[in-house]
This record gives C-alpha cells, structure tokens and sequence, in this order.
C-alpha cells in the first residue's frame, strides 16, 4: 500500500521520480570518516539506543519521578537533579532523524508506504515490524548497545564482543530468513 508522497510530485499528481542513490563505497568511506571524527573529538562512537533510553528517562521521570529516583539503573540518566535530554547522544539522534529527512527530500524519496509481499497483509507486516523492533530494542540495552554503536564503533575499535555480536546478529538472520521469505515471494 502506497500513500501519495508529500513534495512537489503530490501536486503534479504523478508518482515520485527519486534520484539515483549514491555510491555506496563513498558513501561507507563518509561514515568511516564521521565514525573517526566522532571518537576523535567526543571520546564516543556512534550508536542510537543510549537516545532512546534517555528519552525513555525523561518521559518516566514526569510521570513517576520517585521510581526514578530509587531505581538503580535509571537514576544514572535522570534521577534527582540529572537532565537526560541535555546529552550528546540525545543531540546525535535528533540530527540523524533531521538529516534522514533532509536527505529524503532531496533525493526525492519522502513518502508513506509498507513495504510488505504478496502473501502478507498490512497489519500482519506492521505486527512483525513491531515484534522486531522491540525485540532488537530489548537487545540493544541487554548488549549494552545497539547494532549501530556495535557494529560500527565496537567493530572499528576491535572489541571482540562487537565481532561476535555482529557474527551472531547476521547469522541470525540467515537462520530466520527462510521462514519469513515465503511471505514476501509470490
């Protein structure tokens, strides 16, 4: 199911004429680059779910500040007087959605759509789509980071752990993926 793309094709009627993407060995150089500037100025690789938590904090600590509070593991981002939102990693988040979109639009790309096979319904795919982000979610903080900050910073700076994650997450996949495949053939 396709939903008209928001920009100037909505007007036209016509569906979205996106640019061509770019090269990917470039683009890898890029991120190699940001990873290297990132550790180098912040001391930090590059990674997403510590955002995520923070946010989650913050939203806890207006509804049930006590529990915040008095629970071990969320004091640290935003018991007593601490701002969880006031962090790099909050500021690194919000860019990446903000740069997402900008690249969306000029590459012309920005639209609404499920990505789903033939034998699979909208609902059903959104179900999965669902189960899968919370239990790669639950992942990220069980592995105290999440695919991004392993694979990438974790990788880079040869921790052995961030290897076997990596192994383990892709063989993961290629174990799970002829199960679901069904779904999306014809």
């Amino acid at each position: 199911m396709t939903i008209k793309p928001i920009g100037p094709s909505v007007r036209k009627g016509k569906a979205p004429n996106p640019r061509p993407f770019p090269n990917a060995y470039l683009v890898g150089v890029g991120l190699g680059v940001v990873l290297f500037l990132s550790v180098l100025i912040t001391g930090d690789g590059l990674g997403a779910s510590g955002a995520v938590q923070r946010v989650w904090a913050w939203f806890e600590s207006l509804i049930v500040p006590h529990h915040v509070d008095t629970n071990i593991y969320l004091v640290k981002y935003a018991g007593g007087e601490a701002q969880p939102l006031n962090h790099w990693i909050v500021m690194l988040a919000i860019g990446v959605v903000i740069g997402g979109f900008i690249s969306g639009l000029v590459g012309r790309r920005v639209y609404t759509e499920i990505v789903k096979g033939p034998r699979i319904s909208n609902n059903t795919r959104l179900m999965f789509a669902l189960l899968g982000g919370s239990l790669v979610g639950f992942g990220a903080r069980f592995a105290r980071g999440c695919t991004s900050s392993q694979g990438l910073s974790g990788s880079a700076l040869l921790s052995v752990g961030s290897w076997i994650f990596m192994m383990a997450f892709f063989g993961g996949a290629l174990v799970a993926a002829p199960f679901f495949k069904r779904l999306w053939n014809d």
